[in-house]
């Protein structure tokens, strides 16, 4: 099983084989938990959303339809963070409303990383989400596209375009 593609194991899932949602958990979960902590800068709510992200796969898994997998992972997790925000005191309407804040410890991290982390935290949400998902995650552009209503050309634009502000932001305090 664990050398079928997430494709063809989501396919079995929405048929109603629910032990194989495991695999895809084992396979996905770190990468989502990291997306939503590079976006949130918040452990805890990371944490719950990634929990919340695997249960709405395994209870609107019917709803999958065929196209690529890992799109269809993040576009719930994108979603399910959006909704956490706009419940949230009814402050934030949007992910381009959150305001993205470190919470781990200096000590934590190495100096160039929590460099890159701040600078990252300096753009907007749009942006740090399109990197985050592209140069992290290593969502391709199609995906990117799909998940945001997009296309192509205009994803690779718009990570050149956030590649570039975040560069200038990095090296601004070096």
């Amino acid at each position: 099983m664990k050398e079928l593609s997430d494709e063809d194991l989501m396919l079995k899932v929405a048929k109603g084989n629910l032990d194989i949602l495991r695999i895809l958990f084992e396979r996905h979960h770190k990468h989502v938990f990291n997306f939503l902590y590079k976006m949130s800068g918040d452990k805890m709510l990371s944490e719950d959303v990634t929990q919340e992200v695997f249960y709405k796969l395994m209870k609107y898994r019917t709803s999958y339809n065929n196209g690529k997998f890992v799109s269809w992972l993040f576009t719930i997790a994108r979603n399910s963070l959006s909704s956490h925000y706009s419940k949230e005191k009814g402050k934030f309407t949007s992910l381009d409303d959150v305001k993205y804040m470190l919470a781990e410890k200096e000590e934590e991290r190495n100096e160039d990383y929590s460099h890159l982390q701040r600078a990252l935290n300096k753009l907007e949400a749009s942006d740090r989400e399109l990197l985050v998902l592209n140069r992290f995650q290593g969502v391709k552009y199609a995906e990117l596209a799909e998940m945001t209503g997009s296309t192509h050309g205009a994803v690779k634009t718009k990570v050149s375009r956030a590649l570039k502000k975040l560069k200038t932001i990095y090296f601004e305090n070096i």
